[in-house]
């Protein structure tokens, strides 16, 4: 990101098709295309794990950091290659405006288990499915594992399971494994398919210059394969529940702190191991995308840790991380690291520090860089180095109508207006996607609802919100039209083309 470029936030949930969700069909090529036109160098996405109604359907919570999510899989391919009908593309529960999860998931399942029952008949692709199990053994085997043996058990958490499997005692998990053959082959058929779609569509990024930013969470989820597997990374008691859990301090925005629940890790045990797992995870994603916005940066300098039975984050403390150690540790296995430090919230020096020694480029919200200290405050244009990404909102936050229709101050209003030189908010959208563009930011992103100017309705996520969230939906004709003409000619114009 040394050069001048923008690009689009959307992930692949909120692409039109006809199945209820975005998925990596036509859509996605599609949207690669407009993209290409518009002269945008970047599309970025969110997380790409497997999700699930019961833990929020967000991306940011998955079964595993490193599969892929069955529902973004495109079944006209799967019935192209004869492993489903015509009539098993029937879909009655399209709604063109957002994700109906549970609906979805039901429907997708369901025809993935079709799919794989033919498959076994026919053999389809039997060659790279065995190359891409042999690639993928290091967490897909384990994956597998754990996903059949949480069918098996009823959903579960895995600590609830017997202790045998619990506990991953090996006697008990090879009599399973004879067991589920079945069970286990048809979860790594499904992870086959979705990394064989992904890479077509990466190719087909990368034919037209559009760089894909990928998503890495720091945490990963308690009930995850990852967690587990790799029991000894984590701190946990000698029944594998957390002793501590993840989350952020109080702060302007909450009294009481963010008691976020992952389980956190015991990097003393990863540096004993040379941090060997995060090595396999970054290399995993790096497979996948061509930059990684790395979430919650600041927790490899310190991380708050709150003991797991306080039901705030408000009795936590700080624990200081080997950052130096560990990026240095990544560098010597994977020549080069083009991550995105997401670098938001209250930032200390060792932070800067950790970031500036790699020379990561943060975050800048335009957002956030209108209140009252707007002089000095790091998130207004002129503060800007060259080395950042500048966006007008994240997933986080409301779209930027949204933001100055109901959430802004009138003084933070005014003070926006005022920094730009306009006396009225008239397509207040555009104003905020020229300030970015014309910014010395080398790399400016926008969420799709902000080149649209849609309201805040249409947000992807509302935090501490359990509802309603990661459902929005592009429309077909809404990748048509002026805007991304009117993107393109403001990209050419300010050197980002």
């Amino acid at each position: 990101m040394n050069i001048r470029g923008s690009g689009i936030l959307l992930h692949m949930t909120s692409l039109p098709s006809r199945y209820g969700i975005g998925d990596l069909g036509p859509s996605a090529y599609a949207f690669a295309d407009v993209l290409s036109q518009a002269s945008q160098s970047y599309w970025q996405i969110l997380p790409l794990g497997p999700t699930s109604p019961a833990i929020g359907n967000s991306p940011y919570s998955s079964f595993s950091a490193f599969a892929g999510n069955p529902l973004l899989i495109h079944l006209e391919e799967l019935a192209d290659a004869g492993l489903l009908a015509q009539e098993d593309l029937v879909c009655d529960h399209n709604d063109e405006r957002k994700v109906r999860y549970p609906e979805v998931e039901s429907f997708k399942l369901s025809r993935l288990e079709t799919a794989y029952a033919r498959w076994r008949e026919k053999q389809t692709w039997r060659g790279e499915y065995d190359v891409f199990c042999r690639e993928n053994q290091h967490w897909l085997d384990d994956f597998a594992l754990f996903m059949a043996l949480k069918d098996h058990f009823g959903g579960q958490v895995w600590s609830e399971w017997p202790v045998k499997y619990r506990d991953r005692d090996h006697g008990a998990l090879r009599e399973f494994v004879a067991q589920a053959e079945t069970k286990l082959e048809q979860a790594k058929f499904i992870q086959f398919l979705f990394f064989r779609q992904w890479a077509a569509l990466k190719r087909h990024c990368t034919q037209r210059k559009v760089h894909i930013i990928g998503d890495m969470p720091i945490y990963v989820t308690y009930d995850s394969s990852d967690v587990w597997v790799n029991s000894r990374l984590f701190k946990l008691d000698e029944d594998k529940e957390p002793t501590f859990v993840a989350g952020v301090p109080p702060d302007y925005f909450s009294e009481t702190g963010q008691r976020w629940g992952n389980p956190v890790y015991n990097w003393d045990v990863l540096r004993q191991e040379r941090y060997g797992w995060w090595v396999e995870r970054m290399e995993h994603n790096l497979r996948l995308f061509d930059y990684i916005r790395l979430d919650h940066f600041r927790g490899f300098a310190a991380y708050w840790e709150v003991p797991a039975e306080e039901e705030t984050a408000i009795n936590g403390t700080w624990v200081d991380v080997p950052g130096m150690e560990f990026f240095a540790t990544l560098y010597r296995h994977i020549s080069s690291l083009p991550i995105i430090a997401e670098d938001l919230g209250v930032i200390t020096a060792d932070v800067r520090e950790l970031r500036d020694h790699f020379g990561f480029p943060g975050m800048k919200i335009l957002q956030f860089g209108f209140g009252w200290n707007v002089a000095t405050d790091l998130n207004a244009p002129h503060s800007y180095t060259r080395n950042s990404v500048v966006y007008s909102g994240t997933h986080d936050n409301t779209t930027v109508k949204g933001w100055f229709d109901s959430e802004a101050s009138v003084e933070d209003r005014e003070r926006f207006l005022r920094y730009v030189g306009a006396d009225n908010s008239e397509e207040i959208h555009w104003k905020f996607l020229r300030l970015a563009m014309m910014s010395t930011a080398n790399t400016a992103i926008f969420p799709m609802q902000d080149v649209l100017g849609l309201g805040g309705d249409t947000r992807m996520n509302t935090p501490s919100v359990g509802e309603g969230n990661w459902e929005w939906r592009l429309l077909e004709d809404e990748m048509e039209g002026g805007n991304f003409s009117r993107l393109a000619e403001m990209t050419r114009f300010y050197g980002r083309a």
